[in-house]
């Protein structure tokens, strides 16, 4: 049954309006008609979405979303609260427990659909971020803490310097972002990635008809500000505009005049709500990169480098040009082992790395395959080239010795280097091309140290 939207309504009458409604727009429901029965149904089943009355027989609308915020397993999801009071103060109260929206009796259909579908769209992105992040192991976002005690970045944007200058004037006093006057040019212009505004609060008048939506699309659409909340301010939107903004980016409605402390902790929470999301963003990112690296030399692995091969195969055989494998091995390595200890080891492996690293172009792959192997790929290169960048490899690596952790002295050390250039080979051959130059090289290798070590041989198909 996940998957579903929950009602919470003791008036039978209004879960059936909401629920004709929501079936009408393919959305499946549950329905609670209490406050207990909501948070039992919430923490066993797991719905997309809450829309929760304010008015319950038992627990208040407030306290419900409260608990909800601090159970694990419901802490996520989208809460939209409802009531048929407009009070200022129980929006605010709504707010600061954690609902995403707060609406009024009689509902807007077409609003509320917008609603449902922009909250989903967030909670979804959410929800496939936290995944992939949990996927990685427990990447625990310790950092979280100090991120969200930074002061976010809030771009306010108007048609006149004037109505953004009010704004910042009204909002300071409730507001520990930094805020900041934009023209919608400079919106929309690229900014350091220091200074891009973690929500952009947008006049929906910006001297032309539907210029505000118009901006909001192309901030949603730009990569330095994709990731931003977009809140669109509105005096009286009829129910189609508001909808239209929230289907083509806006986070949130703000309706003007501007009710200054409210709109500060909606804004406030969009701050949270997108910090929280960039840190999982960052955890995705840096699984991804530990998935793919050596950890000790940082560079790529085995698993990383033969896939990479393969391309670099394939865009051979696209361009018709030619590229090099090279397997490098220390010559001796057990040697520095047992006389100076692993850690003496591992401090050759990353010299010795980063010396390679150091000595190739950009565009060449670097990468650990082995305890001291190592596996080099050259894409558009000739014999030629790829034999002298194996001879300034040896050179770099045995021409100065590595210093020993600790100030314990240094040690010399030295490579062999088995080298082999990728063959022309026919379509049906293609997808060996890769793990068969590999494998000459290797066999290159092979040779190299059975001819005495610290030198470049060639297989002799290159």
């Amino acid at each position: 049954m996940s998957g579903k939207i929950l009602i919470v309504d003791d008036l039978a009458t209004n879960r059936i309006i909401l629920k004709v409604k929501l079936n009408a727009a393919f959305h499946e429901t549950l329905q609670a008609a209490t406050g207990r029965d909501a948070l039992d149904i919430a923490r066993r089943e797991r719905p997309k979405l809450i829309l929760l009355d304010m008015m319950l027989p038992d627990i208040s609308g407030i306290e419900v979303c409260r608990r909800l915020r601090t159970m694990p397993e419901t802490q996520h999801i989208p809460v939209v609260i409802i009531t048929a009071s407009g009070d200022r103060q129980n929006r605010l109260k709504a707010l600061e427990a954690g609902a995403d929206e707060f609406l009024t009796k009689p509902l807007n259909e077409v609003i509320l659909l917008a609603r449902i579908r922009s909250l989903l769209r967030a909670r979804e992105t959410e929800a496939e971020l936290r995944l992939r992040s949990e996927g990685w192991g427990d990447l625990a976002l310790a950092e979280d803490e100090t991120i969200f005690s930074m002061p976010g970045r809030v771009g306010l944007v108007a048609a006149e310097p004037a109505i953004a200058i009010a704004w910042r004037t009204a909002l300071a006093p409730h507001l520990k972002e930094r805020l900041s006057v934009l023209t919608p040019a400079a919106a929309l212009s690229d900014a350091a990635p220091g200074a891009v505004p973690d929500v952009y609060m947008v006049a929906g008048d910006l001297g032309a008809p539907g210029s505000g939506l118009r901006l909001v699309a192309d901030l949603r659409s730009r990569e330095q500000s994709r990731h931003a909340a977009i809140a669109l301010a509105l005096h009286d939107a009829n129910p189609d505009t508001a909808a239209i903004a929230l289907d083509v980016g806006a986070s949130d409605l703000l309706p003007l005049p501007l009710d200054a402390q409210e709109t500060a902790l909606r804004l406030h929470l969009h701050v949270q709500r997108k910090r929280r999301a960039d840190a999982l963003r960052r955890a995705v990112s840096n699984g991804l990169r530990l998935a793919v690296t050596d950890p000790l030399t940082g560079l790529y692995n085995r698993r990383y480098a033969l896939a990479h091969l393969d391309r670099i195969a394939a865009r051979a055989r696209e361009t018709g040009r030619r590229f090099a494998v090279m397997v490098l091995d220390l010559d001796r390595f057990k040697t520095v082992n047992d006389t100076f200890g692993h850690g003496a080891g591992d401090a050759v492996l990353e010299t010795v790395a980063a010396r390679l690293r150091d000595n190739l172009r950009p565009s060449d792959l670097v990468a650990r395959i082995g305890g001291e192997e190592f596996l080099i790929a050259l894409p558009d290169a000739t014999l030629g080239t790829a034999r002298i960048a194996a001879e300034r490899l040896c050179r770099v690596i045995g021409d100065e010795p590595v210093p020993l952790p600790d100030g314990r002295g240094t040690v010399q050390v030295t490579i062999s280097v088995g080298l082999a250039l990728g063959p022309d080979l026919g379509p049906d051959e293609a997808d060996q091309t890769a793990r068969n130059t590999l494998a000459r090289a290797d066999a290159a290798l092979f040779a190299a140290k059975t001819e005495g070590r610290n030198q470049v041989t060639i297989s002799s198909a290159a």
